[in-house]
């Protein structure tokens, strides 16, 4: 499971370096795609097939449902995780998330993150912000 919030920066050839805590789960290679909120996802290759299945069932259904698949299955990429652990950002996925050179990792269970560090920080307050609105909505639904 991935938790926390790191903050790393890109190198002039588009590579980042993911954390050390995250990088013997997510093995040598990796998926990253296009995620919500204008930041990209990084799952370990198990995961990946996991949520691409979870997609694809309804990539011939509905727009939506074309539409998120075409995002996440169509956009993804395989990256290999060099010995200094960095990963290459695709330039297509660093300008969907508008990726600077400051950005931020942060584990979400079963993926992680990457940010634009000035978006993770307005994103983030705005939760900070909306949090008990978000749990006792959560809470009417029976997940917390």
């Amino acid at each position: 499971m991935f938790i926390g919030e790191y903050r790393h920066t890109f190198d002039a050839k588009n590579r980042i370096s993911l954390p050390a805590k995250f990088r013997k789960e997510l093995g040598a290679s990796v998926i990253v795609t296009r995620g919500l909120d204008r930041c990209l996802y990084v799952f370990p290759k198990a995961a990946w097939k996991k949520e691409a299945l979870r997609i694809s069932v309804h990539s011939n259904g509905n727009a939506a449902g074309r539409g998120l698949a075409r995002l996440q299955i169509a956009g993804a990429s395989e990256a290999e995780v060099d010995s200094a652990g960095r990963i290459l950002i695709p330039d297509y996925l660093k300008a969907f998330a508008a990726l600077s050179v400051k950005s931020v990792i942060a584990g979400v269970s079963d993926r992680i993150e990457v940010w634009d560090e000035q978006a993770w920080d307005t994103y983030t307050k705005n939760i900070e912000r909306d949090a008990e609105q978000f749990a006792e909505k959560l809470g009417d639904v029976g997940t917390l």
